[in-house]
């Protein structure tokens, strides 16, 4: 198996964003890997300058406001003094709030998959309950679940050959074609997954064939897709409608 790019995991384990079985995962390798922590507690610090820099940069703005209109103003007229800080200081926060407004409303497809895109996280056979008995699916949810999505695509097709009517490994194979970049098999296989029309896993194949095709700039069919799963009222509405919002 080739080795890990731990670059991923750093991120989601300073934003506390790993499930509970990739964080116990993800603990072990730094138990065993003096690098990885420091690399773990590098990006920590660098996170908290970044944040640090981010307001002094937003009270920079509002005091440069503030001194040009008092530069402009005379000395004497102490009321009006007072009046034009007060109002630099309200400008300056009704153009930074308009500024993230609007970037907000006029995101390309590449800003939106970076907002709203999250690697689909499958249950394991230990979580699920289920006494799996294919290797092959055991194989291709441990390359999965480590990122390794070539590898895990090679397994979950082989599973789907064996077994067409594996729903999840139909969705899986779907996900981990989208990750690697290969958009025709990925939506053929999330496609097959509406059109079975009878398992679990219906939300989550809309759900990621309409990246997919954000990714892929065929924009109608992710809108006309985003307003099916709006009107359902499933685990991805809010995230629909908003991404709409920045579409139309």
């Amino acid at each position: 198996m080739k080795a890990i790019d731990f670059s991923y995991f750093i991120e989601r384990y300073n934003a506390g964003e790993m499930s509970e079985v990739e964080k116990e995962w993800f603990q072990k390798e730094l138990g065993g890997n003096v690098k990885l922590r420091d690399e773990v507690n590098l990006r920590k610090k660098s996170d908290e300058v970044l944040r640090n820099q981010n307001i002094i940069s937003l009270r920079n703005k509002l005091s440069e406001i503030e001194k040009q209109r008092a530069e402009k103003t005379p000395v004497s007229n102490t009321k009006k003094q007072g009046y034009y800080n007060y109002a630099a200081v309200f400008a300056g926060l009704v153009l930074i709030g308009s500024f993230t407004m609007f970037s907000g409303n006029n995101l390309s497809n590449e800003e939106i998959l970076s907002r709203f895109y999250k690697p689909y996280e499958p249950q394991t056979v230990q979580r699920s309950g289920l006494a799996v008995s294919n290797s092959d699916f055991k194989d291709a949810l441990e390359y999965y679940n480590i990122k390794d999505f070539q590898n895990a695509a090679l397994l979950f097709n082989k599973v789907i050959d064996s077994d067409p009517k594996n729903m999840q490994s139909v969705l899986l194979d779907g996900i981990s074609n989208f990750e690697i970049k290969k958009y025709p098999e990925a939506e053929r296989s999330l496609g097959n997954v509406i059109d079975d029309n009878n398992n679990l896993y219906i939300d989550q194949a809309q759900w990621y064939l309409a990246l997919c095709y954000l990714n892929t700039d065929e924009n109608k069919k992710a809108i006309s897709l985003l307003g099916i799963i709006q009107r359902e009222e499933g685990i991805y509405t809010k995230d629909a409608k908003k991404i709409l919002r920045r579409l139309k």
